[in-house]
């Protein structure tokens, strides 16, 4: 009979293994019940010896990001759940690149390009989740896209291979990609950027930031926008002219 824990101890850092560790510190609503099991893994060759372990012994396992896309039950998440910890970044300045590990996040992304000079990914600023998450279900504001800066994603696929796919094998859509069909973890995502003067970068970010704290509750564990939208229509439109502000007054 296995021992999962003992197993994990053998596989990852001590201080990466968590026994029955409540969810509710790893989402952004701030609910859930508890993982049988919850790890940290800092490399790809760690998740490569995990993948491996849990197709030999069945069990289930959940890659998580920041959380901010999570309503996990009150009866918690069976088996592993794992949270990536790369935490990478590179530069290529001369050809306007970005190599970034799938669990940075992508406000931290946003701030550091402005830095350098490099722009395309200023929408992402504020929002509380991963470039992974991001890449995921295609994250957009304010009429940009992930798809509209990524060239290339590395991923390892269920049977512990790496796989690498360009933007136009993705099959981009509305808050879709083909990583919600397969079940690839994303490890690596190159973005193509431009340049333009930090300033301008800083005051786009700004603008962006302060439409954020004028239309959202950002002070309240929160998932950011819920409604999907279909094309041509503004979720958020239709519910001001249906008036469900007097639902929710009656309701409270």
């Amino acid at each position: 009979m296995i021992s999962i824990k003992d197993d994990l101890y053998s596989m990852l850092d001590a201080n990466d293994v968590f026994v029955n560790e409540s969810m509710k510190k790893h989402t952004s609503f701030k609910i859930g019940g508890p993982a049988d099991y919850f790890i940290n893994i800092r490399t790809i060759e760690q998740l490569k010896e995990i993948q491996k372990y849990i197709n030999k012994n069945n069990i289930p396992f959940q890659v998580i990001g920041n959380g901010s896309n999570l309503l996990v039950l009150d009866k918690g998440i069976r088996g592993i759940v794992a949270n990536i910890k790369f935490d990478k970044i590179k530069i290529i300045k001369s050809e306007y690149k970005v190599i970034v590990s799938s669990d940075f996040s992508v406000s931290k992304l946003a701030r550091i390009c402005a830095k350098e000079k490099l722009s395309g990914i200023e929408f992402l600023s504020g929002i509380p989740g991963t470039i992974g998450g991001a890449v995921r279900m295609n994250a957009g504001a304010y009429g940009c896209e992930i798809k509209d800066v990524l060239t290339r994603v590395k991923c390892l696929d269920e049977e512990g291979n790496i796989r690498e796919f360009s933007n136009s094998e993705l099959e981009f859509g509305y808050r879709q990609s083909i990583f919600k069909e397969k079940k690839y973890i994303i490890l690596e995502v190159e973005l193509e950027l431009k340049l333009e003067k930090e300033e301008i970068i800083n005051q786009r970010i700004l603008e962006m930031m302060n439409s954020r704290r004028n239309s959202q509750p950002i002070e309240y564990p929160s998932a950011g926008s819920t409604f999907k939208r279909k094309e041509g229509i503004i979720t958020a439109k239709l519910i001001d002219e249906c008036r469900f502000e007097r639902l929710f007054n009656w309701w409270s």
